[in-house]
This record gives C-alpha cells, sequence and structure tokens, in this order.
C-alpha cells in the first residue's frame, strides 16, 4: 500500500510559523491578538499554546459540522476577560493527520486560528480495504460509479472487485461544495477519489472526497422504458449510448428464470436492447443489469436497475424474520405489545410464531392505534444494524381491543368481533395444554377457554403456552379474547367465558 505526503512544504511553512517568538504577534486586529495564528499537534498526541490579548472579554470555540464534530481537539479554556491569557490546545494521538479551525471573538472581532496534527496520509486501498480499514483516515480509491443518490451534494456509490462504497459529499474542481454537476461524473465512468473515512451508523463512508481523475466510459444508458413492470410481466426496453466495440449484457444468475433478452439492436453510438420478464407468482423483486464494452484493451461497463410488481406474500413473523432484506411485500398480523414512537407509529408487533420491530407506520397518528389492538400491515423486511425490522409500513386494516375489567365483559354481549383486554389472577387452570383457567378480578370471576401463545395460532400452535412460560396459579395474567356464552347441553347450564384467548403477558407472584 502506497502512503503519499500532501503540502509537505506548507506543512513545514506552517511549523515555522508556529515556532515563532511567541512575543512576536502576526495579527493586525487590533481588539484581539494572538502569538500565532497557527498552531501544530504532533501526530502522537500532545499540547501546543499561544498567548492572547485582547481589550475586552473574548470567546474561543471550535468550528464543527455533523460530520466533523471535531471532538479530537480540547482548548483550555472557553473563554476569558481582557489581558493577556495562554491558551493551550491539546489532542490525543492520531491515526492520520487532521485539521481544524477556532475562532477567537471579542469585541465584534474574529481572530481565525488554524490547527494542524500531522501530515495527512493518503492511503491507495480497494473498497474493502477502506471498509476494514479504522474511521478518520484518508484513502485515495479507485472504481465505478454505479449509482447517483445527490447531484447537489455529491452523493454516489463507487464499486470496484471487491465491494461498494458510499461517497458522502463530493468537491468541485475548485475544493466547493454542492456544485457536484460541474464535474460531468456519470453512472459509469470510472473515479479516483480521496477523502476521510468514516462510519454513520452501519455504512461506511468516504467524505467531501476530491476528485483526482474521471475516466469516462464508453458506453452508459440514456434512459429506460417500462422501469418498474407489472406483475404480469412485460417488455422492459434500455436505451445505450455506446463508443466501443459492440455491447454486452449481464443477466445476474438469480434473474435468468424470469429475464430473458427479447433483442439488442445497434446503429452508431445508439444501441437498443429489450428485454422480456415473465409473470411474477412471488413478492417484489428487482434486478441490476450490466451493460459492457471495450475499446480493445479494457473493458467498460453501466447499469441499471429493474423492478417488478409482485404478489403480497402473507407471513407469520417468523417466516418474516427468516426472509432475506428486499423490496417483497409482506403482510402481518398481529398485536401491538408497544408503541416506541407515537408520531411516526415505531412500535412492536407479536403473533404466536414471535415479534417483531416496525419501523414506523404511515400516517399512524391518525390511525388511532393503541397498545393491544390487533392490526394487519404490509410492508418490506428491513434491517438495522443487524436487528430486523418492517419498513415502509402501510396499516390495513385494525381489530380495536377494549380494555376493561372482568365485571365490564361479564356484562357486554356476546360478539366474535368485539375484543377485550383483562387482566385477573388466576385462580385456577382447567387445562394446561391449551390455557383453559379462571381469571378473577376484585369480586368478579370469569373462564378463559384457551391461551395460547398469541394471534394467528392453530393446531398445535395453540399448545403449551401455560408450560413455555411457566405460568401457575396465582400468577397475574393479561389476555386479549371475545366474550361468549356456552351452554352444556346435557345439564343446561349456561358459562359466560373470554373465548380464543390471545396471551398478552402475565406477572408470576
Amino acid at each position: 500500500m502506497k502512503l503519499k505526503y500532501l503540502f509537505p512544504l506548507f506543512i513545514a511553512m506552517l511549523t515555522l510559523m508556529v515556532s515563532c517568538d511567541d512575543d512576536e504577534s502576526i495579527t493586525l486586529l487590533d481588539e484581539v491578538q494572538v502569538s500565532s495564528s497557527y498552531v501544530s499537534i504532533p501526530e502522537g498526541g500532545g499540547s501546543a499554546t499561544i498567548t492572547v490579548k485582547a481589550k475586552d472579554s473574548w470567546t474561543a470555540e471550535k468550528v464543527t459540522t455533523e460530520k466533523d464534530p471535531v471532538e479530537w481537539l480540547t482548548i483550555s479554556s472557553a473563554s476569558g476577560s481582557a489581558g493577556e491569557t495562554t491558551l493551550t490546545f491539546t489532542a490525543p494521538s492520531a491515526i492520520d493527520g487532521r485539521t481544524a479551525e477556532v475562532l477567537l471573538k471579542s469585541a465584534g472581532k474574529t481572530q481565525r486560528i488554524n490547527i494542524i496534527q500531522g501530515l495527512a496520509q493518503i492511503s491507495e486501498a480497494t473498497v474493502a480495504e477502506v471498509n476494514a480499514g479504522p474511521d478518520g483516515k484518508t484513502y485515495r480509491v479507485t472504481g465505478v460509479c454505479t449509482s447517483i443518490a445527490n447531484t447537489q451534494y455529491g452523493n454516489w456509490y463507487l464499486t470496484d472487485a471487491t465491494g461498494t462504497l458510499y461517497i458522502y459529499g463530493t468537491l468541485d474542481a475548485k475544493g466547493g461544495k454542492q456544485n457536484f454537476l460541474s464535474l460531468g461524473l456519470e453512472v459509469g465512468d470510472e473515479v479516483t477519489v480521496e477523502g476521510p473515512k468514516t462510519t454513520y451508523g452501519s455504512t461506511v463512508e468516504l467524505v467531501d472526497v476530491t476528485v483526482i481523475k474521471i475516466n469516462k466510459s464508453l458506453v452508459k444508458v440514456d434512459s429506460v422504458e417500462n422501469e418498474v413492470l407489472p406483475i404480469e410481466g412485460g417488455e422492459f426496453t434500455a436505451f445505450l449510448t455506446c463508443k466501443g466495440q459492440g455491447v454486452s449484457v449481464d443477466i445476474p444468475e438469480d434473474a435468468k428464470s424470469w429475464l430473458s433478452i427479447s433483442s439488442i439492436e445497434s446503429a452508431g453510438t445508439n444501441a437498443v436492447v429489450k428485454f422480456k420478464a415473465a409473470a411474477n407468482t412471488g413478492g417484489d423483486r428487482n434486478t441490476t443489469i450490466i451493460f459492457r464494452t471495450t475499446d480493445g484493451s479494457k473493458e467498460y461497463t453501466t447499469e441499471t436497475t429493474l423492478t417488478q410488481k409482485g404478489a403480497i406474500v402473507a407471513a407469520t413473523v417468523a417466516e418474516f424474520l427468516a426472509a432475506e432484506v428486499g423490496d417483497t411485500q409482506y403482510r402481518l398480523t398481529g398485536v401491538i405489545t408497544s408503541i416506541a414512537h407515537d408520531t411516526y407509529g415505531n412500535l412492536y408487533l407479536r403473533d404466536f410464531s414471535g415479534q417483531t420491530y416496525v419501523y414506523g407506520i404511515q400516517d399512524f397518528p391518525t390511525k388511532g392505534l393503541k397498545v393491544g389492538d390487533i392490526i394487519t400491515i404490509v410492508g418490506k423486511r428491513g434491517d438495522y444494524k443487524g436487528t430486523p425490522q418492517v419498513t415502509g409500513a402501510v396499516l390495513e386494516s385494525v381489530i380495536p381491543v377494549t380494555a376493561a375489567t372482568i365485571g365490564e365483559v361479564l356484562a357486554k354481549p356476546d360478539s366474535n368481533t368485539d375484543y377485550f383486554m383483562i387482566t385477573g389472577e388466576i385462580t385456577s387452570i382447567a387445562n394446561d395444554v391449551y390455557g383453559n383457567l379462571y381469571l378473577k378480578d376484585g369480586g368478579s370471576e370469569i373462564y378463559v377457554y384457551g391461551c395460547y401463545p398469541g394471534y394467528g395460532a392453530t393446531g398445535d400452535f395453540r399448545k403449551g403456552l401455560i408450560a413455555d412460560k411457566g405460568i401457575k396459579v396465582g400468577d397475574e395474567l393479561t389476555v386479549i379474547g371475545t366474550k361468549t356464552t356456552y351452554t352444556n347441553s346435557t345439564t343446561g347450564i349456561s358459562t359466560i367465558q373470554l373465548a380464543n384467548g390471545i396471551y398478552f403477558s402475565h406477572e408470576s407472584k
């Protein structure tokens, strides 16, 4: 791995400036003066001191951004009074060279102090080496621009043979920000960039990169037709500009069963590639198609993405959790066990097979949902730092559940559609396999005809809750169900009961 030092002459000059006599002020401000406006801290860590002379009180603050809070730099004092003050800047050891700026303000004037620690070292690396490397280090990487997410700030994806890297911010030719389009970078171009690595959440990024070189691709996708195909299938068309020696097309192996090339037509530098997609019997699916050409010695590529709508897959929570992250839509039904954010609708949903986190439900504040309600949602399988979650969820239906005392439920009319949540002490267990038991609340008691692990349990999935949870007589149980009345045909005795109970929670006594 090659190491290249940037601006050695510039750094040397700064070091000389810092070493100047402390009594020699290099600022022309009359209100506030510093012994040096450039401060150099050793790369191995340490401190450096300057003298501040002010005619009035002053403040010192670091210039920070969202991506660079400059937490590594400590200033001995954030403010001071008129007169002469010693100001010390301290930093721990650095992986790579770094810089910061401090603003010293007094009497309406601002003195800028530049902080430099070590020499900026640029490591030539692959994407895989960047991903494995430390944050804060500056890398030079070469790869192909495979997707552009933001054309103002220059957020895009760079891919080489070892992986893909997110570029968060791209400087223009003069080092300016928010001028990405001036670079003329397009998907398919081979690019060499330099920038510091950071990790945001689980995403590895190079931040505010400098573009060293752009090797324009000889093939690019100008436009597409039918980018999102219906469930019935159909034709997808890509219109290309190709300045190389012909066009070849790569369809990923996992898409070859439903996607094929129907024709390739070329005229001069223009090419039209048509694809045929079969009907989709599963969930939403997508694939990335790669187009290749060559100049005789080097290969150039570009790509485009095709999406096809699919059926919504009805799934248990366990099946959803076992699915891969992707665009397939899943229909889930379960009980809301807790609400983490009542504005966005971040909540936990549980059925008989398990529980999952739902990262927001569209228009949640208007839905009137609450803990205990039984809801059906449609969303995609997502993931955050290794934790599965439902993303892009839309509420499809809701069964409201009313919290009530046992006495209130006993007074309600029989109904197979009105659900209640009750809490009481278990006085006896009639059947520990299916969870038939008696619950008492104050002076009222009700028979619970079945307490199952969760919503949607059928067959053997209804069995075993009592043993699995270690539930016993005397425990406090919260259960959801409907109020019915059972009349014994032999004795004629009627029993009010909570039918098909859904376990919510319990507290051991």
